[in-house]
């Protein structure tokens, strides 16, 4: 098994490498209980499953450099580290290029239709490299970093027509009610308050792909039918959707931390700290145009 992500496009960590996700938890060199999954670095095989064998990577020889493994920083390793600065890297590029849209594309009367299809352009452009590297076997660093570039683009543009025309403060508020969600969810995981196994991967992602089934249905009947569709995203039955929404959120982003604690633990190859970027990356855009959203609708005329 392996996470995912709210636009259901973002590979685990690559397969080639041995690691897919969610495997059980490694051990200082105790057995694995049976029918569980061993270290796929330690067996070479990621479906390989091995009652008796050793589960820690560090315990036995590293097939990939064909020498007793070192310490993660020293061997190509992922680390926590590398995965902070990853994600800082492309949310501080988002954040960047979400602000020069905001000051560069006016979204006043005259200016509004300009703006708001270069904000559209940059989205769908954005959608079709988050397609690519999601269906590509290894990181791709530019792939990436433009994806994050154009998404913000298209956020400075959003976040401007909600804030100047529908409800002012509402880009402040979405940012701080994201970065809440993350520590609130970062602490719950921490702790041990949130337990992602398999159980919860299988409920976040039914839920999910109901989630935006609905919100596919509604945007279709919106486009071909006028107003806001069957009303699933203003007045009341918004609230409600934006609040699964934010939750939705939520639960990726246990599901991502996850993948994360895994991927360091098994020795995921440190290119694989750009997906993990990714990944963090995507599951914030989501839960901040849920917020925006909600915010829009309680304090604006949506």
């Amino acid at each position: 098994m392996r996470s995912s992500n709210p636009v259901f496009s973002r590979r685990g960590f690559s397969r080639d490498n041995g690691y897919a996700g969610f495997n059980a938890a490694p051990q200082a060199g105790g057995p694995t209980a049976v029918g569980t999954q061993a270290n796929p670095y330690a067996t070479g095989n990621p479906y390989a499953t091995a009652p008796t064998a050793p589960t820690n990577p560090y315990a036995q020889q590293d097939l990939q450099y064909g020498a007793p493994p070192q310490a993660p920083a020293t061997t190509g390793r992922m680390t926590m580290d590398d995965v902070i600065m990853r994600t800082a890297t492309t949310l501080g590029i988002l954040v960047v290029t979400a602000a020069l849209a905001w000051a560069l594309l006016p979204v006043d009367d005259a200016n509004i239709g300009r703006s708001y299809g270069i904000g559209i352009g940059a989205a769908l452009i954005a959608m079709v490299l988050g397609l690519v590297q999601s269906f590509k076997r290894k990181a791709s660093p530019a792939l990436i970093v433009s994806y994050a570039a154009l998404e913000g683009v298209f956020l400075g543009v959003v976040s401007s027509v909600v804030d100047n025309r529908i409800a002012s403060g509402a880009a402040m508020q979405a940012v701080i009610g994201t970065m809440a969600v993350f520590v609130a969810v970062l602490v719950a995981y921490k702790a041990g308050w949130i337990r992602v196994n398999r159980r919860f991967y299988g409920f976040v992602m039914a839920a999910a792909m109901g989630f935006v089934l609905l919100m596919m249905v509604n945007l279709l009947f919106s486009v071909f039918g006028g107003g806001d569709g069957l009303g699933f995203r203003s007045g009341g039955l918004g609230i409600v959707f934006g609040i699964i929404g934010v939750l939705l959120g939520a639960c990726f982003l246990a599901l991502d931390f996850k993948q994360i604690e895994d991927g360091v633990a098994y020795g995921a190859p440190r290119e694989e700290a750009w997906l993990a970027a990714f990944g963090l990356t995507l599951t914030l855009v989501w839960i901040y145009l849920e917020f925006l959203r909600l915010i829009a609708i309680l304090q604006g005329n949506d």
